[in-house]
């Protein structure tokens, strides 16, 4: 008996994932394994089973991919101080290329001839999982329900589900829910009151941080030191990656830091509006930015900074596995092993405070800074300095 094609799908459990599933079972008469990576989102492993066994599916994978996730693609772009349109912090976009390779080796592991994911026609992650896919598996064929069914609404995936006997969450019924996206570095927002962007955002809207009205009336300060420009320890304690900015999400949530309200601009060429959450990654960049100008010279930061809102593009736009970012990231991290030493943070009530900065490095010279009358640094040479100049003026 000839076996059945394989279709392997981008699987969370949830309503849409779990019309998606059947969609495919009928459309495509093919075995559909349930994949679900792990990056640190809110995840209930038995339910995930469950409702994939209930269509009858043999294999269900759910993969821990946490520490590849901090250690591998957010650190590095923590390194680049990466912040599209001035203000977003990337952490939908930094998940995305992690999904879409390790989704495409599972199809290769199982001999799948196609991989689907649940990403909506309008949005971005479209775009990000399927440069993903085909960086890894170009010959590997896409499904993408929400750009080929006849559904057309979510009154549509409601009646649907209705028809097929899939369970609908409560606060599905009626008006659409919130659009929430979650992983160990973020979460986002979208939809629902959120849409007109004249509606202030309501409290219920976040989740991983108190509001800076409400946060503590003592300050918390906490010690982060780096090593080859990546964060290793929390006041004083070593920890893997996972760990690490798990620790800082919490202790920066409770303190009402890493809320944005943002409109940004989609790379299919339409605007959206959005409640983000990144409580530690706003801690990583203010500090790491901190212990960098005491190690790095003035020419490698300001290289630095030229490349990046081409590199926080790149991110955004789902070019993570390009020769372009690959270029730029090495451009980032030319002399990141000369970025060692501690940041002391102060939190209080939205607000972060450097404290202090300490390191070994020479980059930062005491003597020649210094209001003190010294021998370090010569200012009869300012003023040859300052003519050499005047005459670019002309």
């Amino acid at each position: 008996m000839k076996s059945k094609k394989k279709i392997v799908l981008a699987y969370s459990g949830g309503l849409d994932t779990s019309i998606i599933l059947k969609w495919l079972q009928l459309n495509y008469k093919a075995e559909v394994i349930c994949y679900t990576a792990d990056i640190g989102q809110k995840i209930d492993k038995k339910k995930i089973i469950k409702n994939a066994k209930k269509f009858g599916v043999k294999k269900i994978i759910i993969q821990d991919l946490k520490n590849e996730f901090v250690k591998d693609y957010v650190y590095p772009m923590i390194r680049g101080h990466a912040v599209y349109e001035g203000i977003y912090l990337l952490g939908t976009s930094i998940a995305r290329p992690l999904i879409a390779k390790d989704q495409i080796r599972i199809a290769k592991k199982f001999k799948a001839y196609a991989v689907s994911h649940g990403a909506t026609g309008k949005g971005n992650d479209q775009v990000r999982f399927e440069l993903g896919y085909h960086y890894f598996g170009p010959k590997i064929k896409v499904i993408a329900p929400w750009r080929n069914w006849k559904l057309k609404s979510r009154t549509d995936l409601i009646n649907y589900a209705i028809k097929h006997n899939i369970e609908i969450p409560m606060d599905k019924k009626g008006t659409p829910p919130f659009s929430i996206d979650d992983n160990l570095f973020h979460t986002s927002t979208e939809g629902k009151t959120l849409e007109n962007p004249k509606n202030f955002a309501p409290e219920t809207v976040f989740q991983r941080t108190t509001s800076p009205e409400k946060a503590p009336n003592k300050p918390t300060f906490i010690t982060i030191n780096f090593k080859n420009s990546d964060p290793y320890r929390i006041n004083g304690k070593k920890l893997s990656p996972s760990k690490l900015l798990e620790k800082l999400n919490i202790l920066a949530g409770k303190n009402g830091i890493g809320r944005v309200d943002l409109v940004e601009n989609r790379f299919i060429g339409i605007k959206s509006r959005g409640v983000y959450e990144t409580p530690g990654g706003t801690l990583l960049i203010n500090a790491h930015r901190a212990i960098e100008s005491v190690t790095l010279d003035k020419e490698t930061m300001h290289k630095k900074e030229r490349v990046m809102p081409r590199y926080a593009e790149l991110i955004y736009n789902g070019y993570w596995f390009s020769k372009e970012r690959f270029k730029l990231q090495k451009i980032i991290d030319l002399k990141k092993n000369r970025v060692n030493g501690s940041v002391k943070l102060k939190l209080y009530k939205g607000n972060i405070t450097i404290h202090s900065r300490i390191t070994k490095s020479n980059a930062y010279s005491m003597k020649k800074v210094s209001f003190e009358e010294n021998k370090t640094f010569n200012k009869s040479n300012v003023e040859r300095f300052i003519n050499y100049h005047k005459k670019k003026l002309r």
